[in-house]
């Protein structure tokens, strides 16, 4: 078995999947924490505190992080999403010890120099921009705030431009005390090293982490609905979407392999009926997206103005079609084949393994074992996945479009289109 894991005394998780046949190591803390832990009046804090821990703590300014982890040849990054932050590392095998010692100071010394936060704010205001600009990036954001209106869950990750400009100093410290807790915290890595020596250096370097965390969340409610904002574009972005299932819903699997099925690739039925076959838009993708108690099942598509009224009801008629009729043997073998392969390439990286530890134990508890995860992947039936193409698209639906939307009918004839979806409330299917 190359996966260990222990915990401090103080409640951090230390886990650990030796590769011996690498000479690198990927590791990283992960959060327990993410926009879905925000209040509506510091939405994008824990993305503007993700920036800042890298400005400097009481031992090192901004260059000096940069150059030390450059100095052998290392990278050093981080990530902030709804339920997550994840800060990690990249160093050969021999520099583990600068790597965690330098997350274990960004994370507990940063001091938040005031005008390195202004600069930050200009920074992540430019990064808001590039978004704000890309119609193709900005409708998940629309997308998210029609489906969980005025909650946290789906506000965006970024934050809003007035909140990020004004945001005080405190907030971060305050966002920061509340949450990063030793308890909800992951030091984890992949590649060549002995767990032994992990924990060595975690006890030495994050025993001063608060044992315990004052963030809480709200429960995730999906409303359904729609935006739309008529714009002079070149094309029509468009999403539409369902309520979804969480990580531990017995339709998980077969959530993903439904999604693979119908978007996910040059082989599913929606870019074969949509791009190929009548040539109605370029791109065309489908994904089951998840959170600890809840979730949305997606399809985005770019199209032309024109295009679109025909895109909709084709579009509709796919998604009957799959909860009406089982997939056949070749199809669900190929969907299969795919998500197999995806899990089994990132074994080779210890990035992704890095990632795949500490995401699992943030949200099951423990690491779970790549055959227990196959075998899942493999339970659920075809009849299965149908019924649960029944089950999300006989949800509530939310439609979000930015561009020329004179053609694009209505979310109510949406839904007329999309009522015989509702035939199935559930497979009752466990385990798949």
């Amino acid at each position: 078995m190359t996966v260990h894991v222990s915990r401090l005394s103080n409640g951090l998780t230390v886990a650990s999947d030796r590769m011996d046949s690498v000479e690198t190591v990927s590791v990283g803390v992960y959060v327990d924490v993410g926009t879905r832990h925000e209040s509506a009046e510091t939405n994008g804090v824990a993305h503007i505190l993700e920036h800042m821990a890298f400005k400097g703590t009481t031992t090192r300014n901004a260059r000096d992080i940069a150059e030390q982890i450059e100095a052998v040849g290392g990278q050093m990054n981080a990530h902030t999403g709804r339920e997550q932050t994840a800060y990690y590392v990249k160093v050969l095998k021999d520099d583990l010890a600068l790597g965690v010692e330098l997350i274990a100071d960004i994370l507990q010394n940063s001091i938040f120099d005031p005008e390195e936060l202004e600069r930050e704010r200009g920074v992540i205001l430019q990064e808001l921009g590039q978004v704000e600009d890309t119609p193709d990036d900005v409708i998940f954001d629309r997308f998210g705030e029609v489906a969980y209106p005025g909650q946290a869950v789906g506000r965006p990750v970024l934050g809003k431009a007035d909140i990020i400009a004004s945001l005080p100093r405190q907030a971060l410290v305050d966002f920061r005390d509340a949450s990063y807790a030793a308890p909800r915290m992951v030091l984890c890595a992949a590649g060549r090293l002995d767990h032994d020596r992990l924990l060595e250096l975690a006890a030495a370097r994050f025993a001063g982490l608060a044992p315990a965390s004052r963030a809480g969340v709200a429960a995730a409610n999906w409303q359904g609905g729609e935006y739309r904002e008529d714009d002079d574009l070149e094309q029509v972005h468009l999403t539409l979407g369902f309520p979804g299932v969480s990580y531990a819903d017995p339709d998980f699997w077969s959530a993903n392999v439904l999604a693979t099925v119908l978007g996910g690739g040059m082989s599913s039925r929606l870019f074969q009926e949509i791009r190929e076959r009548r040539g109605l838009c370029y791109a065309i993708s489908c994904w089951s997206s998840s959170l600890v108690d809840g979730g949305h099942f997606g399809i985005y598509t770019g199209t032309g103005a024109d295009s679109v009224a025909e895109l909709v009801p084709v579009l509709a008629e796919e998604l009957r079609r799959i909860a009406g009729e089982s997939p056949p043997a070749a199809e669900m073998t190929r969907a299969r084949a795919q998500i197999r392969a995806g899990l089994l390439m990132g074994l080779e990286s210890t990035s992704a393994r890095m990632d795949a530890l500490g995401s699992q134990i943030l949200t099951y508890g423990r690491p779970l074992p790549t055959e227990e995860i196959l075998a899942r992947i493999d339970a659920g039936s075809a009849d299965h996945v149908a019924a649960t193409g029944r089950r999300l698209f006989g949800g509530a639906p939310v439609l979000a479009a930015i561009g020329p939307l004179a053609r694009l009918e209505t979310l109510a004839r949406i839904r007329e289109r999309l009522a015989a979806c509702a035939a199935g409330r559930g497979s009752g299917v466990p385990g798949g």
